[in-house]
C-alpha cells in the first residue's frame, strides 16, 4: 500500500470520531473542546488510555491476561502520594517527585505479580486475580477503606493537571520508550518471537522467564504513571476497592486497545494505540457536553455497544468490503 493510502486509512478513524462527534455537540450548541480547561483535561485523559492500553496490550498480546492493572494503579498513586507528602507536604514541584515514586514502585509491584507468575506457574488469568485481591486488600488496609484526599490535593497537583504540557509530554516519552524498547531492542526482538510461536522461540535460546518479568515490570511502570494521572486529574484515589472493583481501570483499555490495533495495521502499533486514546478522550469530552443527558452507566453502556460493533466489524470486514465493491 502506498504511503498516502496508508495515511488516509491510518487517520480514517480518528477524523470520522471528530466530525460525527463535533456535530452532535453543535446540536447543544457547543464544541467538543471548549476552552483551555476542557482541552487540558482532553490531553490529560488521551495519556491515561494510551498509557493503560499500551500496559494491558502487552501482556495480553502475549496470551497473559492481567487483571492486576488497576490495583496497581491504584495501590502505587496511594503509596507515592504517602511518601511525597511525608517528604514534602504539599510544596512545589512534589508532584513531579511523586511520578517518579508512583513509576518506581508501579514497576516493583509490576515486578512482584511476575514474580508470583513465574513461580507458581499457574495460567496468569488466575494468577493476576490473586495478585488483584492481595494488591486491594494492601490499599485497603494503608487506606481504612477511606478516600485519600489530603495528600494529592495540593498547589503542586493542581498545577500539574492545568496545563496540557505535562501530559503532552509524558505521551511523547512514553510513546517513543515504547517503540524503542519493543521494536528496536533485543528485548524487543525476543518478545515479538515469544509472541509469534513461545514453543519455537524457547527452543531457539530465547529466555521466556526473564522476557516475562520484564513484561511485566514494564506494566506496573506504565500503571503506576496512570495512577499519578487519576489521582492529579480526579483529586482523589479511592482506598476502598475491594473485590476486584479496580478492574474498571483495565476494562478503559479494550476499546482503544482494539481501535488501536486496527489503526496499527496501516502504520506503528503505538501510534495506533495512541489515536485510539484520542478518539476515547473526544468521547469522553463529549460525555461531558451532554453531562446532563448521559449518565455514568449510559456511558458504560455507549462504550460497550461501540466495543461489540467494532468487533462485528473486525470479524466481518472482507464480507463487508465485498459487499460495498462496485
Amino acid at each position: 500500500m502506498s504511503t498516502p493510502k496508508r495515511i488516509i486509512h491510518t487517520l480514517a478513524i480518528p477524523v470520522l470520531v471528530a466530525v460525527v462527534l463535533e456535530l452532535l455537540c453543535l446540536t447543544q450548541g457547543q464544541n467538543i473542546i471548549t476552552n483551555a480547561k476542557s482541552f487540558d483535561n482532553f490531553v490529560v485523559y488521551t495519556a491515561i488510555v494510551m498509557i493503560t492500553t499500551m500496559a494491558l496490550s502487552i501482556n495480553l498480546n502475549s496470551g497473559r491476561f492481567d487483571f492486576s492493572l488497576g490495583s496497581m494503579a491504584a495501590l502505587s498513586s496511594v503509596i507515592g502520594a504517602q511518601i511525597t507528602y511525608s517528604l514534602m507536604s504539599g510544596q512545589k514541584g512534589s508532584s513531579f517527585v511523586m511520578l517518579i515514586i508512583t513509576l518506581i514502585v508501579g514497576v516493583v509491584l509490576g515486578l512482584i505479580s511476575g514474580g508470583i507468575y513465574v513461580i507458581l506457574r499457574l495460567p496468569p488469568i488466575i494468577t493476576s486475580l490473586g495478585v488483584t485481591l492481595i494488591y486491594e486488600g494492601i490499599l485497603y488496609t494503608l487506606t481504612s477503606g477511606k478516600y485519600v484526599m489530603k495528600t494529592v490535593q495540593n498547589n503542586s497537583m493542581s498545577a500539574f493537571v492545568s496545563t496540557w504540557v505535562y501530559a503532552f509530554i509524558i505521551i511523547t516519552v512514553v510513546l517513543i520508550f515504547m517503540i524503542v524498547v519493543f521494536e528496536k531492542t533485543t528485548f524487543g526482538y525476543d518478545y515479538l518471537a515469544l509472541k509469534s510461536g513461545q514453543k519455537v522461540a524457547i527452543n531457539t535460546g530465547i529466555k521466556e522467564v526473564k522476557n516475562a518479568l520484564i513484561c511485566y515490570g514494564i506494566c506496573g511502570g506504565l500503571m503506576g504513571i496512570v495512577g499519578f494521572l487519576n489521582a492529579a486529574r480526579n483529586t482523589t484515589i479511592n482506598g476502598g476497592q475491594l473485590n476486584f472493583g479496580s478492574i474498571a481501570i483495565m476494562f478503559t483499555a479494550f476499546l482503544p486497545m482494539f481501535i488501536g490495533g486496527y489503526i496499527g495495521g496501516y502504520c506503528n502499533e503505538k501510534v495506533g494505540y495512541l489515536l485510539a486514546a484520542v478518539c476515547m478522550s473526544l468521547l469522553n469530552s463529549t460525555f461531558a457536553v451532554f453531562s446532563n443527558q448521559v449518565t455514568a452507566s449510559t456511558q458504560s453502556i455507549i462504550n460497550a455497544v461501540l466495543l461489540v460493533v467494532f468487533l462485528i466489524y473486525l470479524n466481518n470486514n472482507n464480507l463487508i468490503k465485498r459487499l460495498f465493491r462496485p
